[in-house]
């Protein structure tokens, strides 16, 4: 079993833009899934918009990042980032989230999702908001 913890930055728009940045800056892959590919368009002009990115490259270096939708607040000065627990299986996540909701503020439990066998986002304690999920390959179809 093994867990990462990876810094993940929220944009209003810009998501795209950024991680094809981080991507010619550190090389490696990056793979980008729209809201509508995931089947969570809740605003049709941001349907192409990123709801989940990521590049990763051989030395190490791992980015992720989304589009924050219009209906949630953002400011780039306050939430411009996440931390996203991500881990291989179930029962080591579930774990995680059980301890980090520890008089957390839950924003979307720990349920399966159609992206994810199991996605969740809280704010910690200390204000600090994690994305708690469990890796699968996504598949567009």
């Amino acid at each position: 079993m093994s867990v990462n913890a990876v810094t993940h930055l929220n944009f209003r728009g810009d998501a795209r833009v950024a991680l094809t940045f981080y991507q010619s800056v550190f090389g490696g892959d990056v793979v980008m899934v729209t809201y509508k590919e995931a089947g969570n368009v809740q605003d049709p002009s941001e349907e192409d918009q990123v709801m989940w990115g990521q590049v990763t490259a051989g030395s190490g270096f791992c980015v992720m990042a989304y589009d924050v939708p219009s209906h949630l607040p953002w400011n780039q000065g306050e939430n411009a980032f996440f931390v996203s627990l991500r881990g291989e299986a179930t029962e080591e996540v579930t774990a995680y989230w059980k301890k980090l909701s520890d008089d957390a503020t839950v924003l979307q439990p720990l349920e399966p999702a159609r992206w994810a066998p199991l996605y969740g986002m809280l704010k910690d304690r200390f204000g600090v908001t994690w994305v708690v999920d469990v890796v699968s390959e996504y598949n567009a179809s």
